[in-house]
């Protein structure tokens, strides 16, 4: 196939009236193997390019490619069709960082950083949701199940991969400058005493 304007035709096409996330592979199938993998590339990033200055984008997630609104937009949206973002209990969504952050890990590991003992309801809600599996068994008495996140938590996530996540804020760097804040306070008061 050589014509390079009908073969993005057809990939914009799947990929707009797609209902959920289409890989290389399928869109390689669709012409039947006469594409290559890199060509597909191309023409996807020149669809990705095509869309910037819409309201609308092609991004590239852990399972593929698929179209979304861009986030400013979402608020109209969900008016639109009268639905209000998913509220997650901060239980839930601690329980969550926890294994995005430290995967693979144990119920106990979650336990031991959150310090409270983990309600199997959470991490039910996280199976049902389609965020987190077991991916084998630490090698203790009992083998706990270890747990880690799926793709389609990245894919719910508009991410690629894990490494795209936020960085978390270092807890030791925020204890220490607020204790060297601490310090210097207990300093000025103790100097403005003196001066007393």
């Amino acid at each position: 196939m050589s014509n390079f304007s009908y073969i993005k035709q057809v990939i914009e096409a799947c990929l707009l009236s797609a209902n959920d996330i289409i890989d290389l592979e399928q869109l390689h199938h669709i012409f039947d193997g006469q594409v290559s993998y890199e060509s597909l590339r191309d023409i996807i990033e020149e669809i990705k390019n095509d869309y910037q200055f819409k309201g609308i984008e092609l991004i590239k997630v852990a399972s593929g490619y698929r179209f979304r609104s861009k986030p400013e937009f979402q608020s109209y949206i969900n008016k639109l069709y009268n639905t209000k973002p998913a509220r997650y209990s901060r239980a839930v969504m601690e329980t969550l960082s926890i294994i995005a952050y430290r995967q693979p890990v144990t119920r106990g590991d979650i336990e031991s950083i959150r310090g409270v003992t983990i309600n199997s309801n959470i991490v039910q809600t996280l199976f049902d949701r389609g965020w987190i599996e077991v991916i084998g068994h630490k090698q203790l008495p009992g083998k706990p199940e270890l747990l880690a996140t799926t793709n389609k938590f990245l894919d719910d996530l508009g991410l690629e991969t894990l490494e795209q996540l936020p960085p978390l804020p270092n807890i030791e760097d925020s204890f220490s400058s607020q204790k060297e804040q601490d310090l210097i306070e207990e300093y000025d008061t103790q100097k403005e005493l003196n001066n007393e």
